[in-house]
């Protein structure tokens, strides 16, 4: 075989354009973005990636705020738990003077 002539290098081109067109197929089968002539994805599924990043960063502020009014929560009810009952009384008391 003459690796000199340009059926070679066509041969090469096509295997390369095959295998492009094979890992696409595969991408695009379980769910990825096709990817261009140098490997790179074309950048179309960032949008839906920065509406996820807003959406969980909404999602993790709201989960905080709610983590951090239970832990004040579960502190009074620590505080009521350890506290004598007499100084519990005293403090109800107070309240109830105070209405």
């Amino acid at each position: 075989m003459d690796f000199g002539g340009p059926f070679f290098v066509l041969a090469i081109i096509a295997m390369s354009t095959g295998g492009w067109v094979v890992n696409n197929w595969i991408r695009a089968r379980h769910g990825y973005a096709p990817s261009n002539d140098w490997g790179m994805t074309d950048g179309s599924g960032t949008i839906d990636n920065n509406r996820k990043l807003a959406l969980l960063t909404g999602e993790n502020e709201r989960l905080a705020g709610q983590v951090g009014r239970l832990e004040e929560r579960i502190a009074v009810l620590e505080r009521i738990a350890t506290d004598p009952a007499e100084r519990t009384a005293r403090e109800i008391e107070a309240l109830r003077r105070q209405a």
